[in-house]
């Protein structure tokens, strides 16, 4: 089996935690290697750097055998069988799968096969990160085992940074207001984004998917988000706002995250406000903002001074402590806001 490449430690929604030296690479970079890790709770990335590796194998190989096991129901000796060279030749894949739940058996197998790895076979060990059975991980990294790891992604700005890239690998273009779109409509999951990215490409044949696109596909989905109503007001688009967030209420959204994607949106323009001057990409570790955030902020600043921004953010704070229990009537209190918000605006 080939050894995988090595590459950067950058993020597949990760973020490194090893001391070893281990090379980390991405799932989209990973090959056949004697022994590979892929260490995280998120299946989208964990999923495609096992069926990278196996795409990777047969492509060398068209007669690789592929094997898995689960850890759980692990007997002694399956490994040693799996990795034994075959009599008709061929490379081997061994996928151990969910090894955090490794029995007495498969740690002492696995122990004792790292310490004299075959060449002729590719065992990935496949481990969602938990605390148990990780010394089985830190032997791995101990001889330079490749590592995919796999952490969620939570945060906005990662899932649209996942989002672009999933129309990169897919040699497509698409505006950057609608892969914004696309992450309020259907960002909760990630299975459930890459998904809804693989339905765009297959579906538009646009040259350059737009917003309009998203709409069309997804558009029930992205009224009722908090962030469609948090734009509205901040724009100052008082009826449209109250439409939306009339609808989003109907539709079983909670008047907590409402006020929570306005608070957002209306802190991160008082911030980028109050910072002044200077490039985005300087400025967005000390503000805790992306950069497209940031130059989103700027454009949306225009209509907006300092006085109008205190009485927002003045009304976030009543708004806030009435939905969490501080007054009678919690919707109310989010329509409110909005409608304050959109008047604060020149």
């Amino acid at each position: 089996m080939a050894a995988a490449g090595a590459g950067s430690r950058s993020r597949s929604g990760s973020k490194s935690t090893s001391k070893a030296n281990n090379p980390i690479v991405t799932p989209d970079a990973v090959r056949p290697a004697p022994v590979l890790l892929v260490v995280g709770s998120e299946s989208v990335f964990a999923d495609r750097a096992v069926s990278n590796v196996l795409a990777a194998a047969r492509a060398a190989d068209p007669e690789t055998e592929v094997e898995r096991m689960e850890a759980a129901g692990y007997l002694a000796g399956m490994l040693s069988v799996a990795t034994s060279p075959s009599l008709f030749g061929g490379g081997k894949v061994v996928v151990l799968e969910n090894v955090e739940q490794a029995n007495e058996a498969l740690v002492t197998d696995v122990t004792g096969y790292l310490k004299d790895p075959s060449q002729e076979a590719c065992v990935v060990i496949r481990h969602s990160g938990v605390l148990r059975a990780r010394p089985l991980l830190e032997a791995a990294r101990a001889i330079n085992a490749p590592e995919v790891q796999c952490q969620p992604i939570t945060r906005d700005d990662e899932k649209v940074e996942f989002a672009t890239n999933e129309f990169r690998r897919g040699d497509r273009k698409i505006t950057a207001a609608a892969v914004r779109a696309l992450v309020d409509a259907v960002g909760n999951d990630l299975r459930e984004l890459a998904a809804s990215c693989s339905q765009l490409m297959n579906d538009d044949e646009t040259a350059r998917i737009d917003v309009d696109s998203v709409e069309r596909y997804f558009g029930g989905r992205v009224e009722v988000t908090g962030f469609k109503v948090a734009d509205a007001a901040v724009a100052g688009h008082a009826e449209e706002a109250l439409v939306l967030l009339r609808h989003a209420l109907a539709t079983g959204a909670d008047p907590v995250p409402l006020v929570a994607a306005v608070a957002m949106k209306v802190r991160g323009l008082a911030k980028v406000s109050a910072a002044g001057r200077g490039s985005s990409a300087s400025m967005a570790k000390s503000l805790g903002m992306a950069p497209w955030q940031i130059d989103r902020a700027r454009r949306e600043l225009n209509g907006w001074d300092e006085s109008g921004l205190a009485t927002a953010v003045m009304a976030l704070a009543e708004a806030d402590a009435g939905v969490k229990g501080g007054g009678r009537d919690p919707v109310y209190a989010v329509e409110r806001l909005v409608l304050t918000v959109a008047q604060s605006r020149r």
